[in-house]
């Protein structure tokens, strides 16, 4: 292997730093930009290499030292060797220039990041892998399980849970272990090959569900759910639904999202890809009517139960794309939460066709996120703000909330933005020009 001294400069989307050697961007993970280093070239590409890291000749003053003993061979976190002051820079640069180079927004209106209380103990969730050695993370870029006894980011209970966790069973694929961080739920899901029972003994409060290929969910022990709570309302989450992992964080999200919409009492919203209804209902009291869209069987009945009080939420099952242009009522709002591979151009397309007046869009990748706002300013719309929140510390990823609004003229000023000279915020719709569009498709409007 070819080894190579280096300079670095920059911090990649994907969390390594890069240099340049020969004309050619070497990526090399666990290093900082402003470092000098020595890198082993593991993948030599016409355009681009990657390295592993050999030596730090002069390490960066924002190298700190790690504080979990497996971190650098699990691939669950990429930066715990980085001052989180640092982290926040490094991630509010990551997404302005997702922006920038892949969005094309020349100015994009990036806020400054909203950092986490807790960088560590945070993470409400852990899917573990079971391997010949124990339970473990995967390694980075690898199906090779790395067995850990310890999880600094997870919350104590989880962590404490993790520790304590023996198991000695075959069959067993895969953990899952879930906790409450405002209500101390305790949730394992236990994913086996076939459809052998385990024995287990269990010593703490805790629900344990087992979860067999082709077969539904058996509860061993407890519920087969647990509940969190956010701004004082409580969620059901099954093992399988997505919830935000950061409850502190998601706090702040839905915030967020309430202060983008700007709702009325009038107003219909449609939240997309909608999980177990974290912001459906949270807003619910603030509107006329929430629709909640979500593909994942479980999720939806997490969401129906979640809204039994709340008369105007309506949850539909299904694909965005499939199920939005059924919808022929005049949505005002609405809110994108989709995984990290973005929205597809189907979704999109069905979201312009409705045209509501403000979109909040939630996003965990900058990269998609940037081409999905392109997509959305080309289709009449001007991003006003971009604030990201630092969802997940001790990694590279970064959760943010953008705030779109419709414009009533063809953009034709600088990108993300209509003309200052012609452009204005097309008005919101009356009560009564409403309900003359409700027997209106949304294909056929102008």
């Amino acid at each position: 292997m070819t080894h190579v001294r280096l300079d670095l400069t920059h911090m990649a989307h994907g969390g390594e730093a890069l240099g340049r050697h020969q004309g050619k961007v070497i990526f090399v993970p666990y290093a900082l930009p402003g470092e000098r280093v020595v890198v082993e070239i593991v993948q030599d590409k016409p355009a681009y290499a990657r390295a592993n890291l050999v030596q730090v000749i002069a390490p960066s003053p924002r190298r700190v030292r790690p504080r979990c003993r497996h971190f650098g061979d699990c691939g669950g976190c990429q930066w715990q060797h980085i001052h989180y002051e640092a982290q926040l820079q490094f991630k509010g640069t990551i997404l302005t220039g997702q922006l920038q180079r892949v969005g094309q927004f020349a100015r994009p209106p990036v806020r400054p990041i909203i950092e986490s209380a807790s960088p560590w103990g945070y993470r409400n969730v852990a899917h573990l892998v079971a391997g010949e050695a124990g339970l473990g993370y995967q390694a980075a870029g690898s199906h090779r399980v790395v067995p850990v006894a310890e999880c600094p980011i997870l919350l104590p209970a989880l962590e404490k849970l993790l520790a304590d966790f023996e198991l000695d069973f075959p069959d067993l694929a895969e953990v899952t272990l879930r906790a409450g961080a405002h209500t101390g739920d305790l949730l394992v899901a236990l994913r086996v090959r076939g459809r052998l029972l385990p024995a287990l003994e269990i010593d703490q409060p805790i629900s344990c569900v087992l979860v067999a290929r082709g077969a539904p969910p058996i509860v061993v022990c407890g519920h087969e759910t647990l509940e969190e709570e956010v701004k004082g309302r409580r969620y059901r989450i099954s093992p399988e639904s997505f919830f935000q992992v950061n409850t502190e964080q998601a706090t702040i999200l839905a915030d967020l999202v309430t202060e983008a919409l700007s709702l009325t009492d009038e107003d219909v919203v449609a939240d997309l890809y909608c999980g177990v209804g974290l912001f459906t209902c949270l807003l619910a009291p603030l509107t006329e009517r929430v629709i909640g869209i979500e593909i994942s069987e479980g999720a939806v009945e997490d969401a129906r139960h979640n809204a039994l009080d709340l008369p105007n939420v309506t949850i539909q099952q299904g694909r965005v794309e499939d199920v939005l242009p059924t919808i022929d009522e005049v949505l005002d709002a609405m809110v994108l939460d989709p995984p990290r591979g973005g929205c597809s151009p189907q979704a999109l397309e069905a979201v312009t066709r409705h045209r509501p007046d403000r979109i909040a869009y939630v996003s965990c990748d900058p990269a998609t996120l940037a081409r999905d706002l392109r997509i959305l300013v080309d289709a009449g719309y001007a991003l006003r703000w971009v604030q990201p929140v630092d969802m997940f510390p001790q990694s590279y990823h970064v959760e943010s909330v953008s705030l779109l609004e419709r414009w009533a003229v063809k953009r034709s000023g600088p990108i993300g933005a209509p003309d200052k000279a012609t452009a204005r915020i097309a008005p919101n719709t009356s009560k009564k020009e409403k309900n003359t569009w409700n027997s209106t498709s949304p294909k056929s409007r102008k």
